[in-house]
C-alpha cells in the first residue's frame, strides 16, 4: 500500500489533531502500532512538528471522518489531484548546449557499430541533422580530427533503451528488406519444364 510523504510527522499530527486509533493510523502511516502509541505517549518524536495530511493533499476530511466513526476503517490515501505531464511524442528532441559538442562523437560511434541504422534513426535518436551525419560519414566534418566515437548513451543523448528499440527496428527492416528481394529472385526464375522419361 502507498505510504504519505513523513509518515512519522504524519502520525504525530493524526494522534495530537484526530481520534483515529493506534491501528488506524499505524495502517495508515506505514508504522507498527506500537510505535504509533509510543509517539503517543511521547517517548517517540518528542519535539517532532506533525505534517498535516489533510492540508497537503494526502488525506481528505471525509475519510479522517470515516475513520474516526469506525474504528475497524482503514483509511486510504488520497488521489493526487495533480495533472501528470503529457509525454512528449513528436518534435524535434532538444539537446542542451553544454551535450551539443558530443554529438559527432556521437554519430561516429552509432556508424560505426550499428550501420544498419538509417539517418533519420540516428538523427531521432541524437538530435542532430542529415548533413551532419553525412559529414560525419564522409569525413567532411570541420572537426573531424577531434570526433572520437562515444556511445550516445554514456553521453546522455539518449536512452538505452531507446537505442535497443531503434537498433531492433532497424534490423526488422534488413529483415523484411532480405525477405522480399529473395522472393522476387525466386520469382524472376524461370520455371523448369517438366522432365520427360
Amino acid at each position: 500500500m502507498a505510504q504519505p510523504l513523513m509518515p512519522k510527522a504524519t502520525a504525530v499530527w493524526l494522534v495530537e489533531n484526530t481520534t483515529l486509533t493506534f491501528r488506524q493510523i499505524a495502517g495508515f502511516c506505514g508504522l507498527h502500532e506500537l510505535e504509533v502509541q509510543a509517539i503517543a505517549d511521547g517517548e517517540v518524536a518528542g519535539g517532532m512538528q506533525g505534517l498535516d495530511p489533510v492540508a497537503n493533499g494526502q488525506l481528505t476530511k471525509e475519510e479522517v471522518a470515516k475513520g474516526e466513526a469506525d474504528p475497524n476503517y482503514d483509511l486510504q490515501l488520497a488521489k493526487p489531484s495533480i495533472p501528470l505531464p503529457e509525454a512528449r511524442t513528436k518534435g524535434a528532441r532538444y539537446t542542451p548546449v553544454a551535450k551539443r559538442s558530443d554529438r559527432p562523437d556521437a554519430i561516429a560511434w552509432l556508424l560505426k557499430n550499428h550501420p544498419e541504422l538509417s539517418d533519420a534513426q540516428i538523427s531521432r535518436l541524437v538530435g542532430t541533422t542529415k548533413n551532419t551525419i553525412a559529414a560525419v560519414r564522409d569525413r567532411t566534418h570541420w572537426n573531424t580530427q577531434n570526433i572520437r566515437p562515444q556511445s550516445p548513451v554514456l553521453l546522455g543523448l539518449c536512452a538505452h533503451d531507446e537505442l535497443e528499440k531503434e537498433v531492433h527496428r532497424a534490423r526488422d527492416r534488413l529483415r523484411k528488406a532480405a525477405a522480399e528481394k529473395e522472393k522476387a529472385a525466386d520469382e524472376a526464375k524461370p520455371a523448369e519444364p517438366p522432365s520427360q522419361s
